[in-house]
């Protein structure tokens, strides 16, 4: 199947490449939230964030954190918003963060979620320990040593 990030890559399909490396390219997004909106694609074509081997998260979130500077100080940016979809409303299954660029007032309004409460103490109790559960799963290894800064 044909993937039009991949293609972009390649150099298949014109884009505004803004940055790349041999593991990420960043280009501006043909459908922008606002001008500047950039896109970070892995070079490798890797679906969801948790199919991004753990090695190249780190650096990969590197250059999210070098765009997210460059786009507030080259567009006057007051902030950026920073986004991952996994499969629902991840429009091309090709991992992609989109930075953002943002200015109080842009109209931006964020996500309306439904918010809910959880029924009872026994509920939340019992969802925390269906996560725990599973994180102690053999492909979650380094869940035990996870230590919060």
């Amino acid at each position: 199947m044909s993937c039009i990030f991949c293609d972009i890559v390649a150099g298949k399909i014109p884009a505004e490449i803004v940055w790349r490396n041999e593991a990420a390219v960043a280009f501006l997004d043909h459908r922008p939230l606002f001008f500047g909106h950039v896109l970070l694609v892995p070079a490798q074509h890797i679906e969801t964030l948790a199919d991004l081997p753990v090695a190249q998260v780190g650096p990969f979130f590197q250059i999210v954190q070098k765009l997210e500077r460059a786009v507030e100080q080259a567009l006057g940016a007051e902030g950026t918003f920073i986004a991952v979809n996994n499969r629902v409303t991840q429009s091309v299954p090709h991992l992609h963060v989109h930075i953002v660029p943002r200015h109080k007032g842009d109209g931006l309004k964020g996500f309306f979620w439904p918010r809910r409460k959880y029924e009872s103490d026994g509920e939340i109790e019992e969802t925390a320990e269906k996560l725990r559960a599973a994180l102690q799963q053999p492909q979650f290894p380094d869940a035990t040593d996870t230590k919060l800064i």
